[in-house]
């Protein structure tokens, strides 16, 4: 098959995905981004690399945030809020970071495959994705990528609506020039 009708058979399967989607939960979950004193974002392994691409731009929009594991990363305390990446919503590591930001008081939003999860019964904001996952043995869902790519790209996308939401939540006028206003300059 050619790259050019994968590319598409991929998109068509995002396209669905995303479709899917509760927006009012991500309405939620933009607003919830406007109102943290501070915004933690983590997953592990792909799930991890996605949620720090929206880490990085919310910090270039301005905002004060942090992936937990970074050497920079300060205590997580009520009034902040901790944003999940989770397929299954039962990796340990993560589960146990949720655990303390909930014990602490901070607000806990996960994007997950399994919203009836460890993390998922601890949050209060849930975005379900209806992805398909290789990793979960009850999932039943197909795709024709790898593994939990169609789970981990449609987190992408999904933040990157929720940034464009929060753009417009904050009235941020020229988001692109304050964009580039911080944007890595030591590189």
């Amino acid at each position: 098959m050619k790259a050019s009708a994968l590319s598409a058979a991929i998109t068509a399967e995002l396209q669905e995905t995303l479709a899917s989607i509760d927006d009012a939960q991500v309405d939620l979950l933009a607003q919830k981004i406007c109102t943290a004193k501070r915004v933690f974002l983590t997953g592990a392994g792909r799930s991890l690399l996605m949620i720090r691409a929206c880490a990085m731009r919310l910090m270039q929009l301005g905002l004060t945030v942090y992936v937990p594991g970074e050497v920079v990363t300060p205590s997580i305390q009520k009034g902040d809020l901790l944003i999940v990446a989770s397929g299954s919503g039962e990796t340990a590591t993560v589960a146990l970071m949720a655990k303390k930001a909930k014990a602490i008081g901070a607000e806990l939003a996960l994007i997950t495959i399994v919203p009836d999860s460890t993390i998922g019964r601890l949050a209060d904001t849930v975005i379900p994705v209806d992805a398909a996952s290789t990793k979960i043995a009850e999932n039943k869902k197909e795709s024709i990528q790898l593994g939990g790519s169609l789970f981990e790209i449609s987190v992408l996308l999904l933040l990157e609506a929720v940034i464009m939401l929060v753009v417009e939540k904050k009235k941020i006028a020229d988001p692109n020039k304050l964009l580039m206003e911080n944007h890595a300059n030591l590189e």
